[in-house]
């Protein structure tokens, strides 16, 4: 694989029934000297609500490639950034150490590459945690698959642009309603 300046993926996984732990991270990846590596260092100024923090396995555990991870809602408390740096960041992180491992990203750019990863938490899962029944070990998967995922579908170029022609009129966004008439 040649150098990576700047690839973008996206993935959506879920488990039926259960919609509240649906991950869907968008990332960029690329080399820390072009464009996803001015977007990371920008990153590391906080605002409020949307509090970026690095992907580590555990302390002392910073993930290769140096991944940001950015919530993609406003957290407002302490249950959010505690689920965000917790089951979303260990899923991530286990996620982006296995797609080394498998050959998904090389290893001999691992420490050229950087990761910056939106991603999502539904507020459902807030509730859920207050009254203790949030299925952190479903969120943990949907979070694990879905970035090892995005991270395929964005150094493979998927999906195809002959892909997305080819489907222009096939498929629709989920949140189209037909009673607006032909897409």
């Amino acid at each position: 694989m040649s150098k990576i300046i700047f690839k973008a993926g996206e993935a959506t996984v879920y488990s039926e029934g259960k919609d509240v732990t649906a991950a869907m991270p968008e990332i960029l990846i690329g080399t820390v000297d072009g464009p996803v590596g001015a977007a990371f260092a920008n990153m590391m100024a906080q605002s409020k609500g949307h509090t970026a923090m690095f992907a580590v396995r555990d302390i002392n555990q910073l993930v290769r490639p140096a991944t940001m991870m950015v919530p993609k809602v406003t957290l407002k408390g302490s249950t959010d950034v505690g689920l965000f740096g917790g089951v979303v960041q260990a899923a991530v992180a286990d996620g982006i150490v296995d797609a080394v491992i498998e050959g998904i990203i090389p290893k001999d750019l691992a420490n050229d590459l950087c990761i910056v990863a939106l991603l999502w938490i539904d507020p459902g899962c807030i509730e859920l945690e207050k009254v203790g029944t949030l299925d952190k070990a479903d969120m943990y998967k949907n979070n694990y698959e879905a970035i090892k995922l995005a991270l395929k579908r964005a150094l493979n170029d998927e999906p195809s642009i002959d892909e997305l022609i080819a489907n222009r009129h096939k498929i629709k966004h989920c949140m189209w309603d037909e009673s607006w008439g032909e897409i």
